[in-house]
């Protein structure tokens, strides 16, 4: 079955006058319809460029990305607006993402004006009742809502033009603690309501634990783990998934893990190690981790098989 989203050796170099800083490095992955795809990681890690090169907000250095089985990298103009009709974003602030001169009706409903569809006004009323807020909003402008509410218009903005695929961009981490898991649950019950399709990223791993099938756990720039949610949270296999996790807060009676701290920074990614990029930083770090970089393949860990870039899971 072709699945609906697929990247394959994507790659995203951001070149300066005096260096190439490597933002993405031959990422491959498959998102299935109605699937949600956690990206975890942490900041300056690559998840972001992911989120926007697979919609081509960040154009890709190299690589394919094929959405319903089409390239979308050989689009532009038209054909790229249509396919992007079926592909939505809702970024981590959204009064920056958010036109603050233009009332809420307007905001939601102009993807519909853009793309010519009738029926305006009505479709306004069902998406604002879609995101649990009152028929009034749609008069109101965005400073006169608070951070949650505002979340909530951009979502049902993103949704406006009903996309299989949405990317989640760390959609609440501006919120405050207190409406996040409102947010959270909003996203995943639209997601059991309408089928949609998630790339959703965070930088937390119990938020994206809440909302997904699987996860990619994603360090400088690559994927070094990727599995189903639920394994990978009980059996983490990466070194650097057993650190992110045991991080995480347990629930009470919940058996504790032993916390692993991380020494040093991320490397720097204009000037990348030639192994394993963790290694500096790994306790489990063999001799030729520092030169050889391992690949994402699936592997019989002890834990089951899993797509895991690391050396202590290779055939003896």
């Amino acid at each position: 079955m072709t699945p609906l989203l697929e990247a394959r050796h994507l790659t995203v170099h951001y070149r300066t006058p005096t260096a190439t800083l490597r933002a993405l490095e031959d990422v491959s992955f498959t998102l299935a319809e109605s699937e949600v795809l956690g990206i975890v990681g942490e900041s300056g890690c690559g998840k972001s460029t992911l989120g926007r090169a697979v919609l081509r907000l960040t154009e890709p250095t190299a690589g394919e990305i094929l959405f319903q089985g089409q390239d979308l990298r050989a689009l532009s103009g038209a054909a790229l607006r249509r396919a992007r009709r079926e592909m939505q974003i809702v970024f981590q602030d959204p009064f920056g993402a958010l036109n603050p001169r233009h009332r809420v009706a307007t905001l939601i409903g102009e993807p519909l004006t853009i793309h010519g569809l009738p029926n305006r006004e009505q479709r306004v009323a069902e998406l604002l009742d879609l995101v649990g807020l009152p028929p009034d909003s749609g008069r109101r402008y965005i400073h006169e809502f608070s951070g949650g509410q505002r979340q909530r218009i951009a979502i049902a903005r993103a949704l406006a033009l009903s996309p299989k695929l949405l990317v989640a961009d760390e959609p609440v981490s501006a919120l405050d603690v207190s409406i996040q898991s409102q947010i959270i649950n909003l996203i995943a019950d639209l997601k059991r309501r309408l089928g949609l399709a998630m790339l959703f990223i965070s930088h937390d791993l119990s938020v994206v634990r809440h909302v997904s099938q699987r996860i990619a756990v994603m360090y400088l720039g690559r994927i070094v783990e990727i599995g189903p949610a639920a394994e990978l949270f009980d059996q983490p296999a990466h070194p650097y998934t057993q650190a992110l996790l045991s991080a995480v807060p347990q629930p009470p009676g919940a058996p504790r893990r032993e916390r692993i701290l991380l020494e040093g920074d991320l490397p720097d990614p204009t000037n990348p190690p030639p192994g394993c990029a963790f290694a500096a930083r790994c306790r489990h770090a063999l001799p030729g981790c520092s030169a050889t970089r391992p690949e994402l393949l699936r592997r019989a860990t002890p834990h089951g098989p899993r797509e895991t870039a690391c050396h202590l899971y290779e055939p003896a």
